[in-house]
């Protein structure tokens, strides 16, 4: 009884339960069992008392990413929102639920945002040949052979080669394309997006023929004829042919697409470069529940939506953000398309180019900077970055909140990395993109300029933060392989040994961060997603492995348990 006393804080309590009478022999078992009957009257009564929520989650290691980067014990959640953190006994003293979840020490990270991808656009590249890990020209022809048997429409369209992986590593040409598809258009696209190779039937459906020239691209031809290779703004001159795949196969994709994304603990993806016709499909699936992914969408450069965007500004729904715009203003250094100040290493008398006149970029960037819509642009040469961030200050004029970015930031000189910090100008970086092209950057642009590529130690500093992203279709989906490359720098051999340009690697935390809040703060959003805090959506994962403690050859081992998305289990 002296344990019972103890707990019972009103005596007065205590004494409707026992008298002086009751410790007679005759009346002490019924005194028990009216103590017993109080005892569970109390306890109902402190459950009562609690906060009821729709889940909590306790004894996990919670990392919360929030300014302190606190990691808690436990978890409540209601209302699709993160009531709070802490301890273990905080949490299970002041919270219930019929939901209540002992993780037993197992990891819990905010839902990884992806803040450079192109998710409808991979969705609905589904239908095509992937060519992606193709080791030669051979197996390319091999592939799109008996894909042709099946393909679902007349085109014979491929995506993902990459002569880097071959061991000829010189481009194609349409040859052999001409020789088994003479009567069918054949279009195979580069893993980056920024190349092709057409055959003789497609490059007559678009009209292109010796002499034919566009402004921010290329039409190869070699001793007067064409040899198929197509660079940049000179493949829209023959995918503006290809038909579009049916509204409903596309949301298809989106749902197929969205899965494969909470398999590896996405969350949120920012996609980059969406015409508005995608923005309604997207909509329209998210609206009907089919699309629980979040999506920050940057529409594409054109001339059209400017005016319309500026004078309506940001879209917002809960899972759909419309946020402003994606210009590229070169191309890629794996296809020599990135414009640089000197010449290639590896190409004498060859700079790349511009995807468009520089009064072009300017243009946008005024009619932007009086909305409050973004301008991000991918420029990945030394010179396509100092041409952006010049017209970036002459607009900004130093310091501001409008979180202006520049998608890749491959190579930038030196001298032009201040006009990062100075105008608050963002840099969004992929770090897979360092470890893929290891391999063969310094042969584009030699020992001198590699230096200053992939130098995300650098370009964080200037602002004291930076978002990351993966860039699929162009690399692969699994922000694992992400935090690998960005922490480890090197393949998932080890090689090379020491890390590539290891200077550049990023923390364990800083990479977190890049994920999750920085990726939310790219697009306006940090003070609803992002990090594991009160009154944000309770969107995080659980894995089986410590990316903060474990040894970097375990990251890529990581596996995702479960993923949820506004309280609710999506994987």
């Amino acid at each position: 009884m002296i344990l019972y006393k103890n707990k019972v804080k009103n005596r007065k309590a205590l004494n409707v339960v026992f008298s002086k009478k009751d410790f007679m022999p005759n009346t002490f078992i019924a005194s028990c069992q009216r103590a017993i009957s109080f005892c569970f009257l109390l306890l109902l009564i402190s459950c009562t008392s609690k906060t009821k929520v729709d889940l909590i989650i306790h004894h996990a290691n919670i990392y919360t990413v929030d300014s302190a980067f606190t990691v808690a014990e436990a978890m409540s959640i209601k209302d699709e929102k993160i009531i709070a953190t802490g301890t273990n006994e905080y949490i299970l003293s002041m919270y219930n639920s019929d939901t209540i979840v002992d993780l037993s020490g197992k990891v819990v990270f905010p839902g990884f945002i992806d803040a450079h991808c192109h998710f409808s656009g991979y969705a609905m590249d589904s239908w095509k040949c992937n060519l992606v890990g193709t080791t030669s020209f051979e197996e390319v022809l091999n592939k799109i052979v008996n894909y042709s048997k099946t393909a679902p429409m007349l085109w014979v369209y491929g995506r993902g080669w990459d002569q880097n992986d071959w061991l000829n590593k010189t481009y194609p040409t349409k040859k052999v394309l001409d020789s088994l598809f003479p009567n069918r258009p054949v279009f195979l696209k580069r893993i980056d997006g920024h190349a092709a190779i057409a055959n003789q039937t497609a490059l007559d459906i678009a009209k292109i023929t010796t002499g034919t020239s566009i402004n921010g691209g290329l039409i190869e031809e070699k001793n007067g004829r064409l040899t198929g290779l197509l660079l940049d703004n000179a493949m829209d001159l023959v995918e503006r042919y290809i038909p579009s795949i049916p509204d409903s196969l596309s949301k298809k994709y989106f749902e197929e697409l969205q899965q494969k994304c909470f398999e590896v603990g996405l969350t949120s993806v920012h996609d980059c470069g969406v015409n508005e016709h995608t923005i309604k499909l997207i909509d329209e699936a998210q609206k009907k529940g089919h699309l629980k992914m979040k999506i920050f969408a940057l529409l594409c450069d054109s001339n059209q939506y400017y005016n319309r965007w500026v004078k309506k500004g940001p879209y917002i729904t809960e899972r759909l953000h419309v946020g402003g715009f994606k210009l590229y203003a070169d191309g890629a250094l794996g296809s020599r398309g990135a414009c640089l100040l000197q010449h290639y290493t590896d190409k004498p008398n060859w700079n790349g180019f511009l995807l468009n006149d520089i009064e072009h970029f300017k243009k946008v960037a005024a009619v932007l900077a009086g909305s409050n819509l973004q301008m991000c642009t991918h420029a990945i040469g030394d010179s396509g970055n100092r041409v952006v961030l010049k017209i970036y200050q002459d607009v900004l004029q130093g310091k501001n909140d409008k979180r202006w970015r520049i998608e890749h930031a491959q190579v930038v000189d030196k001298n032009d990395v201040h006009y990062f910090g100075q105008n608050n100008i963002i840099p969004s970086v992929q770090p897979t993109h360092a470890t893929s092209d290891m391999y063969w950057a310094q042969d584009r642009i030699g020992a001198e300029r590699i230096i200053n590529a992939y130098a995300y130690q650098y370009l964080l500093h200037e602002n004291g933060w930076m978002p990351l992203g993966t860039d699929f279709p162009v690399e692969d989906i699994s922000p694992f392989k992400t935090f690998f490359s960005a922490v480890a720098r090197t393949d998932a051999n080890g090689y090379p040994k020491g890390g590539f340009q290891k200077e550049n690697g990023l923390s364990r935390e800083q990479t977190l961060r890049g994920m999750t809040i920085w990726a939310a703060k790219a697009a306006f959003e940090e003070k609803e997603k992002g990090s594991l805090e009160k009154g944000k959506w309770a969107d995080f994962i659980i894995v089986d492995n410590n990316l903060m403690k474990c040894a970097e050859s375990a990251i890529l081992k990581t596996k995702v348990l479960s993923t949820f998305i506004n309280g609710e289990k999506v994987y």
